[in-house]
């Protein structure tokens, strides 16, 4: 795989996240978590605006093994989504499907 066929992450709707501001502008996001949740690692919940000033975000690694997106440790969706998630899960890919 390219940094050409990464999946972007098409929408982010996590309001407190530093780097979700009208869009993710981290250049590159990572999915983890456990107990069936689908966690973005990239999630910074500071006042700070971070980021690039324009990016389209993609998707740099996926440790979720169990998603049936995931081929050898790669998000292979065509684009992900990322949203509010609950209790010590702020944001979550909602793309995540256990296989």
């Amino acid at each position: 795989m390219t940094t050409m066929e990464m999946p972007h992450v098409s929408e982010c709707t996590v309001t407190n996240c530093s780097y979700n501001h009208d869009g993710c502008h981290a250049y590159a996001i990572n999915v983890a978590g456990n107990n069936g949740s689908a966690d973005c690692e990239t999630f910074i919940p500071l006042s700070t605006k971070g980021g690039l000033d324009t990016v389209t975000s993609m998707v740099g690694a996926c440790h979720r093994a169990d998603c049936v997106h995931n081929q050898d440790l790669e998000c292979a969706a065509a684009e992900i989504r990322v949203g509010a998630g609950s209790d010590d899960h702020a944001a979550r890919c909602m793309t995540y499907s256990p296989r």
